[in-house]
């Protein structure tokens, strides 16, 4: 299965909360046994990440039978990001290490005026 694309949007200085499911042939996956991952880079080939996310930062929360996968960052945590447009992908990882990358895309930060 190819990787979905989706763009996402995060604004500075606001809590950052993405809930997706993920389903086959309409059906939630149950994501008992999972991990999750995601990084976000200013392009492919950037060596360093802007931001992580896992279900080991707790920035990823899996939501067993009913297939959901939340992303979250925090208000203070956004407001340290730098605003501008990179690209990311989150991966899901089985029980017994087989990855899968779900979604891929275009990251944009937006700046905030309020600070």
């Amino acid at each position: 299965m190819a990787a979905t694309t989706y763009d996402l949007l995060i604004e500075q200085g606001a809590s950052f909360s993405q809930v997706v499911t993920y389903k086959e042939a309409g059906v939630a996956i149950n994501l008992t046994g999972y991990t999750a991952r995601m990084q976000v880079r200013s392009t492919l080939e950037s060596a360093s990440t802007i931001v992580e996310l896992t279900t080991a930062n707790s920035r990823i929360t899996l939501g067993g039978a009913a297939g959901t996968i939340t992303l979250t960052i925090s208000a203070t945590d956004t407001a340290a990001l730098p605003a501008g447009r990179g690209v990311y992908d989150l991966e899901l990882v089985s029980g017994s290490g087989i990855a899968t990358r779900l979604l891929q895309g275009v990251c944009t930060i937006s700046r905030n005026v309020t600070r």
